[in-house]
């Protein structure tokens, strides 16, 4: 885009270049198609296929299929036209469609609704379904759309008020499968094991047709979610217009210490120069925060360039608002009446947001394949825009400085592990609840089953009689089992002045968002938090207009519980894998001012600590003199070697930095020396910090390179500074840590992880 021209980037960008459009493969719709489905299509203009969609139509006929194609290739089309077949020939037959989210359940009602078939009884049962309507529901709809949230919590544990719709259930969609990954994955494929046993239990096994983005590994990750084989469809015949990628990178604005101008404020620019030209464009954040920020400063500056009216048509659209907000900012969006929106990756996925022509991922979203699921959002009929504007955070600077290899780095894997021991015994818990467990559940649940449920009996969750389980408490399971946080409750955060319910914030991540004294953020306007009650689950704000944003200071500790594999090198670096306990308190936040970042002052807090047990690596020095760090430098080495292997990791694990957690001590309690932790930052791990151990080589490496090749002096965001350290990226030695991951490649070169023996318990 001439927007975006080398004179209109003020040398900001790394590299420019032009996917070229893609010619697209028809064949006829399919002779055995069902007349009234054929004519519904006729009268929309469809009157083809693209060649992967017949394939998905083969290949459901022989059992369960996965498509994994890009985005905009027609995959709603590709598993709607076999359900809707199925329920044309049979008017008993029912059908489940699965979303991550809300707003993609709402956007695939309109798409039946606007089909017009008479036989076809679409509707949505979440959350926001009236009480009222629900008895309807499940009596009346043949196609029930819903989360997997509501198929945890409502549906299957009352499978009794929805005997009739299990006794004709035919085929359950899994839309945006991609998402189900790492610990919300691993829940959803229990979750799924749940659903395949109380269909089995009404005499149904209905075909599981999976729809995602491009992964690396379609066909485990199916079997991992479904715990059955899947057909994989993949190759993609749908037409792609021609797309502009450019690669940003904010100047340097001190280079001595590596400091690069604000990301947000470059994306605000970027934004406000796009609007103000009327390209219709998405901006996407990982942060809540970061998209308040960037939407509150394209305002300001849209209303600086006498662009007002325009100002007007650009929103934030965040987890945390009200139904009715986001129903609202999607409707506008899909109509045309915003010419932008400033989104985390709830709009990432395939909900239909219009015709839009730019696509700005701002900061590295934690996957290649996200990132391409982001860009694939614009430029869906005429030629596209895709930007990723690259932080100041290491993993960032990176990509950055390898452009050419970044461009080119195939998609991940997805990585789910529904046999977590942590999440499979929830989940057991759960299914004992719906029905009473036995031998033969096995099928569903793997051969671990009786040992799991033997370690239920034990701590009271459920009781055995005669060879079946049960469950033995007076809770409900599934109340208890939340999937998509560590957090079973979540804290209301209200504004005091007028009593209006903000939005909600995960009980586990509160005490670092909304404590007291905290600054947060919501629908462009600043709010400070004057009191946390994590009893009653709510937090009190108030509107705010201070120029400062706050970040928290956490204190840490880890106690290792089990070692599941060890190996020792020649050297007497020890290298672990295993399980370890995390106790994470917030002690204090820092100011810090909105324009420069700089520190304002650091302010105590007393809350209660948040424990968790997880998966773990971690190496432990054989004494204090390894890699020739001076002594008083050990400290800051070892916690900056810590925060490089952070970076880097996501490289190696579909994840982002933000799902791990680290710890480094010049002396353990435990170990007596000097220790790095890295660890999953979930309750129970998923095995991100399993694939840093197998690839640990990989890992010291990339954390090497990414340290040794940043011009800054001292440590800078873009080496060794982490925007999450708890410790306020304190204390850190660059020099130690370029030593410190020299002599850890130098200890593992040679060594092989792949068949180390486990040991016993720590």
């Amino acid at each position: 885009m001439r927007i975006l021209t080398s004179a209109g980037t003020g040398g900001r960008t790394v590299v420019r270049l032009s996917e070229r459009a893609r010619r697209s493969e028809r064949v006829a719709l399919p002779d055995d198609l069902h007349d009234e489905v054929r004519s519904a299509l006729a009268r929309l203009g469809i009157g083809a296929l693209w060649r992967h969609q017949e394939a998905a139509w083969e290949a459901v006929k022989r059992g369960h299929v996965a498509i994994a194609t890009g985005t905009a290739s027609g995959k709603s089309l590709a598993f709607n036209l076999p359900v809707l077949d199925v329920l044309a020939r049979d008017r008993s037959a029912r059908a489940l469609y699965l979303y991550p989210a809300k707003a993609l359940a709402q956007d695939q009602a309109r798409k039946l609704d606007e089909l017009g078939l008479p036989f076809l009884r679409p509707a949505i049962y979440d959350g926001d379904t009236p009480k009222a309507d629900r008895p309807a529901i499940r009596r009346d709809a043949n196609v029930v759309l819903t989360n997997p949230d509501m198929l945890h919590l409502g549906i299957l544990p009352n499978h009794a008020s929805w005997a009739r719709f299990f006794r004709n259930l035919a085929a359950v969609v899994v839309d945006e499968a991609h998402v189900y990954r790492g610990v919300f994955g691993s829940h959803v494929a229990n979750v799924l094991r749940r659903l395949r046993r109380i269909a089995a239990r009404y005499g149904t096994r209905p075909r599981f047709l999976l729809a995602s983005a491009t992964i690396a590994n379609p066909a485990e990750h199916a079997r991992a979610l479904i715990g059955e084989p899947a057909t994989v469809v993949r190759d993609d015949a749908a037409p792609r217009h021609a797309r502009d990628i450019v690669l940003w990178n904010p100047p340097l604005i001190d280079e001595r210490l590596g400091l690069r101008a604000s990301a947000l404020a470059e994306a605000a620019h970027l934004l406000a120069r796009l609007v103000a030209a009327e390209v219709r464009t998405i901006c996407f954040l990982n942060s809540l925060r970061g998209v308040e920020l960037v939407h509150r400063f394209t305002v300001e500056r849209l209303r600086d360039d006498g662009c007002a009216p325009l100002a007007r048509r650009v929103l934030p659209y965040r987890a945390g608002y009200t139904p009715f907000q986001r129903r609202e900012i999607e409707s506008k969006l899909v109509s045309g009446e915003l010419l932008a929106v400033v989104a985390t990756n709830a709009l990432e996925l395939g909900i239909d947001i219009g015709d839009l022509d730019a696509a700005i991922c701002v900061t590295f979203p934690g996957t290649v394949a996200s990132l391409k699921q982001m860009w694939g959002r614009a430029g869906r009929r005429r030629r596209g825009l895709a930007v990723f504007l690259a932080g100041d955070d290491a993993l960032d600077q990176f990509l950055c400085r390898h452009p050419e290899d970044f461009l080119a780095r195939p998609v991940e894997q997805a990585i789910v592990d529904p046999e977590s021991e942590e999440i499979q015994l929830a989940h057991l818990w759960c299914a004992a609840h719906e029905l009473p467990l036995t031998a033969r559940d096995r099928v569903f649940f793997g051969e671990r089953l009786e040992e799991r449920l033997r370690t239920l009996v034990r701590v009271g969750a459920v009781r055995e009689h005669g060879g079946r389980y049960l469950n033995r408490s007076a809770l409900f399971p599934p109340e208890r089992v939340p999937l998509r946080s560590a957090s079973a409750t979540s804290v209301a955060i209200v504004d005091r002045t007028t009593g209006e319910l903000l939005g909600t914030v995960e009980r586990a991540r509160a005490p670092a968002l909304v404590h007291p004294g905290a600054v947060y953020m919501h629908l462009g306007v600043q709010y400070a938090v004057v009191d946390l009650d994590l009893e009653t689950g709510r937090a009190l704000v108030e509107p705010f207009n201070g120029d400062w944003y706050t970040q928290p200071r956490h204190d840490t500790e880890v106690m290792i519980e089990a070692v599941s594999r060890e190996i020792a090198t020649p050297s007497g670096l020890r290298l672990c894998f295993g399980v370890i306990s995390v106790t994470d308190t917030v002690i204090a936040y820092q100011r810090k001012r909105v324009r420069d970042h700089e520190p304002i002052d650091l302010v105590g807090l007393e809350l209660p600590s948040e424990e968790f047990v997880t998966q773990a690596l971690w190496w432990v020095l054989p004494d204090e003199q390894f890699g020739q760090v001076a002594i008083d430098e050990l400290p800051g080495a070892l916690h900056a070697a810590e925060h490089a292997q952070i970076a880097v990791l996501p490289l190696l694990a579909m994840c982002d930095r933000w799902d791990i957690g680290g710890l480094s001590t010049a002396c353990h309690a435990q170990t007596g020396k000097p220790t790095v932790f890295v660890y999953d930052g979930h309750p129970g791990g998923v095995g991100i910090s399993r694939t840093g151990f197998d690839r640990f080589g990989e890992l010291t490496q990339d954390a090497l390179q990414l340290v040794r090749e940043c011009p800054c002096e001292g440590g800078c965001p873009s080496c060794i500074q982490s925007p999450k350290c708890g410790n306020l990226n304190e204390p850190l030695s660059k020099a130690g840590a370029h030593m410190l991951l020299e002599a850890l490649a130098s200890a593992m070169a040679g060594v092989s992880l792949q068949h180390v023996p486990s040991p016993a318990r720590a």
